[in-house]
C-alpha cells in the first residue's frame, strides 16, 4: 500500500507518535480480545467494539487537558482508555466481574470514573448530549477553564434533543465540544439514507455554533482539529462542532452480520484509510522507528491486553448484596464542594 499524506502536518515529536501508535493499537487489540470473550460466553448483552475507529479519541485526548470531562454512548471502551483507565478494570466490568469500574454491575454500555473524569457509556441514543451540556454548564458556573468532549453518532444526530441542546449551548455560552462520530452507518442505515443534508456539522449554524468535517482516519487531523475546538470553548466562545468522518469495521454490535454494506467496501477502508496503518507509515518513513520497533510495541500491548482478560476471569462476580448498593446518593448540603 502507497503511503498516504496526512491532510495535517506531522508536527508532533516522535515520541507523541509513538504514543498515538500505542494508544491506537492498545484500543484495537482490547477490542478484538472483546470480541473473542463475547465469542467465548464470557461477555453478555450487548457489545458494541470501535474497531476502525481508534484515531477520533485519540487525536481529541492529544488535545484535551487535565481535568476536561469526556461522556459518550454505548461504544465506549476506546474512549475509556484513551483517557486513562485500567485496561483490567474495564475488561473486568465488561466481563460483569466485581473488579470491573462499575463492579461488575454496569457491563459495556456503563461504566464511569470520576478519576478520570469519565461520564459514561449511555445506552440510549442522543441522551448523553444534554447530559454533556450540564457537565459543560457546571464548569462555566464554577467558573474554572474545563471543557467537556460530548460524543455521539451521525444516527444520534438525527435525535431531537440534540438540537435542543445546541439551542441551550449556544444560548448559554457553554463550553462544550459537540463531537460526531460519523461513522457512515446509523446501525444498518447509511447517512445517505438517514439524513437529508451531506455534512451533519452545518446543523450548527441555525443555532451560530460553528465547526468543521475533519477525516477520523487521520489522527493528526483529529488532533489538530480538536486543538482548534478546545481553544475556542476556553476562549469563552460557546460551544464547538466536530464532525469526524471514520468507519468502524465490524458490524453495529457483536450480534450485527452487517449485510448491509458489502465486503469490498469494508476491505478497501482497511487497505486505504487504516489509521493505525497511516501513522506506522508515518514512524518508518520518518526513520522514528524500525518494523523491529512496532513489533515490540504490538508484543507489549497484546502482553497488557492479555493480562487484563487474565484478571477478568479471575475477578469474582459480584456478591448478591451488591443489588442493594450504589442505588442513590445522600450528601448533605455542607458536602457538596465546587
Amino acid at each position: 500500500m502507497a503511503p498516504r499524506k496526512s491532510a495535517a502536518k506531522p508536527n508532533v515529536s516522535a515520541e507523541d507518535l509513538k504514543q498515538y501508535y500505542r494508544d491506537m493499537l492498545l484500543i484495537r487489540r482490547f477490542e478484538e480480545k472483546a470480541g473473542q470473550l463475547y465469542g467465548m460466553g464470557l461477555i453478555g448483552g450487548f457489545c458494541h467494539l470501535y474497531i476502525g475507529q481508534e484515531a477520533v479519541v485519540v487525536g481529541l485526548e492529544a488535545a484535551a487537558e487535565e481535568g476536561d470531562r469526556r461522556i459518550t454512548t454505548y461504544r465506549d471502551h476506546g474512549h475509556m482508555l484513551a483517557c486513562g483507565m485500567d485496561p483490567n478494570g474495564v475488561m473486568a466490568e465488561l466481563t460483569g466481574r466485581a473488579g470491573g469500574y462499575s463492579k461488575g454491575k454496569g457491563g459495556s454500555m456503563h461504566m464511569f470514573s470520576t478519576e478520570k473524569r469519565f461520564y459514561g457509556g449511555h445506552g440510549i441514543v442522543g441522551a448523553n448530549v444534554p447530559l454533556g451540556a450540564g457537565l459543560a454548564f457546571a464548569d462555566k458556573y464554577l467558573g474554572n477553564d474545563r471543557v467537556t468532549f460530548t460524543y455521539f453518532g451521525d444516527g444520534a444526530a438525527n435525535q431531537g434533543q440534540v438540537y435542543e441542546t445546541f439551542n441551550m449551548a449556544a444560548l448559554w455560552q457553554l463550553p462544550v465540544i459537540f463531537v460526531i462520530e460519523n461513522n457512515q452507518y446509523a446501525m444498518g442505515t447509511s447517512q445517505k439514507r438517514s439524513t437529508s443534508t451531506p455534512d451533519i456539522y452545518t446543523r450548527g449554524e441555525a443555532f451560530g455554533i460553528p465547526g468543521e468535517a475533519v477525516d477520523g482516519m487521520d489522527v493528526l487531523a483529529v488532533k489538530a482539529a480538536g486543538e482548534k475546538a478546545v481553544a475556542h470553548c476556553r476562549a469563552g466562545k460557546g460551544p464547538y462542532i466536530l464532525e469526524i468522518k471514520t468507519y468502524r469495521y465490524r458490524g453495529h454490535s457483536m450480534s450485527d452480520p452487517a449485510k448491509y454494506r458489502t465486503r469490498e467496501e469494508v476491505q478497501k477502508m482497511r487497505e486505504e484509510k487504516d489509521a493505525i496503518e497511516h501513522v506506522r507509515e508515518l514512524l518508518i518513513a520518518g526513520g522514528h522507528a524500525s518494523e523491529d520497533d512496532l513489533k515490540a510495541i504490538d508484543k507489549e500491548i497484546k502482553d497488557v491486553v492479555n493480562k487484563a482478560a487474565e484478571f477478568a476471569k479471575e475477578s469474582p462476580e459480584p456478591a448478591v448484596e451488591e443489588l442493594w448498593t450504589d442505588i442513590i446518593a445522600e450528601t448533605a448540603p455542607q458536602e457538596i464542594q465546587a
